[in-house]
């Protein structure tokens, strides 16, 4: 299983060809906040948003960036890690193999950001 650090997360405005998708509701991510860079995908919709037939016009116009090629270094993240484990493991089955899971995720940036 491919695991991302605090400090590659941390250093990811540094990297704007890594791609951070924090898969909490949307909900969730405006009570907390969110990682910097982090685009919101929640969990309930990584399956269609990654799927071969969206097209990258279609995930622009919902999350606001294009759509990853699979070879595309991404990173998922949660609250806890379970989620992003879960988001990690639709993409790869759909072909994206350049991905990890920020296991630490919110919990970890939050208390490691003084949040």
């Amino acid at each position: 299983m491919s695991i991302a650090t605090y400090e590659e997360v941390l250093d990811l405005p540094n990297h704007p060809e890594k791609l951070l998708i924090d898969v909490r509701g949307v909900d969730e991510v405006a009570s907390t906040g969110a990682i910097p860079t982090a685009i919101n995908i929640p969990l309930d919709q990584v399956d269609k948003a990654f799927a071969p037939e969206t097209t990258s016009e279609e995930f622009q116009k919902l999350y606001g960036v294009a759509k990853p090629d699979k070879d595309r270094y991404i990173i998922m993240s949660c609250r806890t890690g379970r989620r992003s484990q879960m988001a990690l493991d639709t993409i790869s089955a759909l072909g994206y193999s350049n991905a990890k899971n920020y296991k630490g995720s919110w919990t970890e940036w939050a208390a490691k950001q003084g949040k």
